[in-house]
């Protein structure tokens, strides 16, 4: 990797992660090492002292930011004499599939709660705004997804557009990966929280804009901040076939699992299907959709083959 991320003039600020770890200051460590196992997704082997050097500053970056943004609806609610309650604050986390925003997004979640204030943090991911499979069959959609058309794009922004009015109790529908698919009437409440994290491989994305004006075209519309999690693309490769040669071990062994079938072939057959998936429709949406969104976010956690993270941008104000 080059020693900068982007192109020379930059928007952003590059950091070391030495350099970025001394941005931690005295904010405390208030996890162990056994919730780092516990919120950390598989073949992401983050360690306590990534959360330390990384994850710790960043919290301390986005507590500024959320005390920031209070400060402003106060001081616009005396200037509009408005009385009511601060709508949440709202993080977005993108970047490819396998790449570990799960564990980043739930490490964060951790991290946020406990700080001094004890704000609410809800996590909700995209997946549960995918289309039902049945849909995807309807429309040949099954190899595409993933890919932005493959989300209930309308339904991620009334959700989105109801957390952010101060509604009480907005549902968000909820996915099973064991299954592959949307679960019928099934959903989470979320409900008013201080601090949303909304996760998923496309939040950055952009779309047409509406011809009326009327409509907020973009889902990143709704964000406060957002972070990019970015790794090269072979390391991504070789998460994504790992990642599927322990699920054919453990998950996809279920006889309801969705991939079942995989876990009855051979590791070779295995392996080649793994790659077919990834070259046919992950790589494709990631140089289609998904990095192409990256220098949207205001963060991005760049990673090497370890899965550490050993270099951070940050937008320039």
């Amino acid at each position: 990797m080059s020693e900068n991320l982007f192109d020379q003039p930059s928007p952003y600020l590059e950091f070391g992660i030495d350099e970025w770890a001394t941005f931690r200051a005295d904010t405390p460590m208030t996890l162990t090492m056994e919730e780092v196992r516990r919120l950390r997704a598989l073949d992401d082997p983050i360690a306590l002292d990534e959360v330390r050097r990384i994850y710790l500053s960043l919290s301390r970056l986005l507590a500024s930011h959320v005390e920031s943004t209070i400060g402003l609806f106060k001081q616009r609610s005396r200037f509009l004499h408005l009385r009511g309650q601060k709508t949440p604050f709202v993080i977005g986390i993108a970047g490819p599939v396998a790449v570990g925003k799960s564990t980043t997004a739930r490490i964060l979640r951790e991290l946020l709660t406990r700080w001094p204030a004890s704000p609410k943090v809800d996590l909700i991911t995209t997946d549960g705004f995918l289309l039902p499979n049945a849909e995807l069959r309807n429309q040949d959609l099954m190899d595409r997804k993933g890919f932005p058309e493959s989300f209930d794009r309308r339904r991620i922004l009334d959700f989105l557009s109801r957390i952010k009015a101060g509604e009480r109790n907005v549902a968000a529908p909820v996915y099973s990966h064991l299954v592959y698919d949307v679960v019928p009437d099934a959903s989470v409440t979320v409900d008013q929280p201080d601090i949303l994290i909304f996760e998923g491989i496309n939040v950055l994305q952009v779309s047409d804009l509406p011809k009326d004006g009327n409509s907020v075209p973009f889902v990143s519309d709704y964000f406060d901040f957002s972070i990019y999690i970015d790794a090269d693309e072979k390391v991504i490769e070789d998460w994504y076939v790992s990642r599927f040669m322990r699920l054919r071990d453990t998950a996809f062994r279920k006889p309801e699992s969705f991939f079942h079938r995989y876990s009855q072939v051979s590791e070779s057959a295995a392996k080649a299907i793994a790659l077919d998936l990834w070259n046919r429709i992950n790589l494709a949406n990631l140089r289609e959709n998904i990095l192409p969104t990256r220098q949207r976010a205001d963060v991005v956690l760049r990673k090497g083959a370890d899965h550490a993270v050993n270099r951070v941008a940050l937008r320039r104000l």
